[in-house]
């Protein structure tokens, strides 16, 4: 029986420098694309999983994240880990929110990536392949080449047992981190103190063989900047009407 966790944090504080112009009063994580918020999409999908009480860590426009999330309805409910003062990147975010995350393992996810389900939900996917017994982390990762706005060289190569590898230099990896995971709080012990990359921890793992992938097997979007945003706008639309549109294949993967 897959028993999903029922907490998370919402990675909401980043600044979002890509998307300037529209972040310059925006918060990244509130911009629309086809009529719905990047955050208010990542919580729909927290909530369909069961997911009752979500950390959201904000920096960049915090006053606007906060009323919108006061003004949400339907759930999950929602407290604010406060990095107003000190932006501490997405390691020490983590860190940071521990005593609001309890002592059981959680889901994290970026509050500024899109993504479609497949058959099977994205999250109860990571959950049916959990095994704490020898994950300290388990990420949802995309294959590259399916990755929509996605440029890179790749993040991850992954064996048959989903264990994963960094992508060394002059490599090109298959699959990228799709922004989404199950992490133990244990796996942030000895972290450093003030902002960090989730990266440490991620390197961490790996050397012990804790990180572990599973890849998501639905649509999978980067938004990165304003003129990425019509085109992803046009694809999701597309695919949720399933009506081929080869307009919408003209700007991804690989939106400029």
């Amino acid at each position: 029986m897959t028993v999903l966790p029922k907490r998370a944090m919402v990675l909401a504080a980043g600044l979002g420098t890509r998307m300037r112009p529209i972040t310059d009063h925006t918060p990244k994580p509130l911009i629309s694309v086809g009529g719905k918020t990047m955050l208010d999409r990542v919580l729909d999908h927290l909530l369909a999983a069961g997911v009752k009480d979500v950390v959201v860590n904000v920096h960049h426009h915090p006053g606007k994240i906060r009323s919108h999330l006061a003004q949400r309805r339907g759930g999950p409910s929602t407290t604010i880990s406060d990095e107003t003062e000190r932006l501490l990147e997405t390691g020490g975010g983590v860190r940071n929110a521990l005593p609001l995350l309890g002592p059981n393992p959680f889901f994290v996810a970026n509050a500024d990536i899109i993504w479609l389900e497949a058959a099977r939900p994205a999250l109860e996917r990571l959950g049916r392949h959990w095994r704490p017994d020898r994950m300290d982390a388990l990420l949802l990762v995309k294959r590259t080449a399916d990755a929509w706005g996605y440029d890179g060289l790749g993040d991850f190569f992954m064996d048959g047992t989903g264990v994963l590898r960094r992508r060394g230099e002059g490599e090109v990896a298959p699959y990228i981190y799709a922004g989404v995971m199950i992490l133990k709080p244990d796996a942030m012990i000895g972290t450093p103190d003030g902002p960090f990359s989730l990266n440490v921890v991620f390197d961490r793992l790996l050397a012990g063989n804790r990180l572990y992938g599973v890849a998501h097997d639905g649509p999978w979007f980067h938004v990165g900047t304003p003129d990425s945003i019509v085109p992803t706008e046009r694809r999701i639309k597309a695919l949720l009407s399933g009506v081929d549109d080869p307009l919408a294949d003209l700007s991804g993967p690989g939106l400029p």
